[in-house]
């Protein structure tokens, strides 16, 4: 059986000019080694693809695959990270993970989150920034939390991302909105410890692998796992195991919001608990960094002593349940 791989590698993108923060989402050369290594001591031969513009070619050409395994996040849009599985939907293409209503929704915050609150789902009031005047709107109790609507590890947030007063709001958003031309998300501050839920699997079978506190150290900024905390989490952050009764509850907002957003094989939801110690939804990864060693997903299956090629089995034994396909 042929696997092909799709991906985005950072050090393409940086020879063509984008800076270290616009391709800060993309993956590096180890991490596309490790998928295809541990699919090939998993029986499955392994064909590179590459980006969307190289898939488009090579579909264009009449290559096909199996099974796709799409890591890819794309550049430009809200859509960006449907773009390669809408294209293999077009030419009937198995692949792993979310589907593009799945991957199209949950980048942007503010419509995941109207659909998990309307599901059951605790999560923050929010509100959605695009002009001066969505800011002048903007009537949430304070101190507040403000991120890009549409991004990912990290990226536009900073120790200013908290809000205390609403003097302090329209400078942040201002030049967060000059940056970021999605829009942003302001949201009800949660000032409780923050976890992040390992999920593999696909609706009644998605289970959590393991619940991680993420711990900020002196040398971190503050408030947040920002962007600089997640580049240098090595010096600035440290990862815990929890399995306490606070991970069981995290555990079960987790899969209700994961279940709720249809998403598939595995991913990731971020947690955080308010004044009073209740879990809330942050947001949730469909397409959760797979480097061994330096993403959350297999950091966590790493502290729970589960070997990475075990968590690559499950997210194929997912896929090819869920499409299937026998191997």
């Amino acid at each position: 059986m042929t696997v092909g791989l799709t991906y985005d590698l950072r050090s393409d993108y940086l020879k063509e000019g984008y800076s270290e923060e616009e391709t800060a989402e993309f993956d590096r050369e180890s991490t596309v080694e490790a998928i295809e290594s541990s699919l090939q001591k998993l029986g499955y031969s392994t064909i590179r693809i590459g980006n969307v513009k190289h898939l488009i070619q090579k579909l264009a050409a009449g290559e096909s695959w199996d099974m796709v395994f799409n890591i890819c996040e794309g550049m430009y849009g809200i859509g960006r990270e449907a773009q390669v599985p809408a294209l293999l939907d077009a030419y009937h293409i198995p692949y792993v993970f979310s589907d593009p209503m799945v991957l199209a929704l949950t980048l942007h915050k503010g419509m995941t989150k109207h659909v998990v609150r309307d599901c059951g789902v605790p999560t923050p009031d929010f509100a959605c920034v695009t002009s001066r005047e969505d800011i002048l709107r903007v009537n949430l109790p304070y101190p507040l939390f403000v991120k890009p609507l549409g991004e990912g590890t990290g990226k536009g947030i900073s120790s200013k991302s908290k809000v205390s007063a609403p003097s302090e709001l329209e400078p942040v958003c201002m030049d967060l909105l000059s940056r970021f031309e999605l829009g942003l998300i302001v949201e009800t501050y949660l000032p409780g410890r923050e976890f992040t839920v390992g999920i593999v699997g696909t609706g009644a079978k998605a289970r959590s692998v393991g619940v991680m506190e993420v711990l900020l150290n002196n040398e971190a900024e503050a408030n947040a796992y920002s962007y600089v905390n997640k580049q240098e989490y090595e010096e600035r952050v440290r990862y815990t195991l929890v399995r306490d009764e606070t991970a069981r509850r995290c555990e079960e907002v987790s899969l209700k919001a994961w279940n709720a957003l249809d998403c598939r094989d595995g991913g990731r939801v971020d947690i955080r608990l308010d004044a009073s110690g209740n879990p809330g939804f942050i947001e949730v990864n469909p397409l959760a960094g797979l480097h061994p060693e330096h993403s959350d997903l297999p950091i966590i299956c790493n502290l729970q002593g589960i070997p990475y090629l075990e968590l690559m089995r499950w997210i194929m034994d997912s896929a090819m349940e869920r499409t299937g396909i026998r191997h």
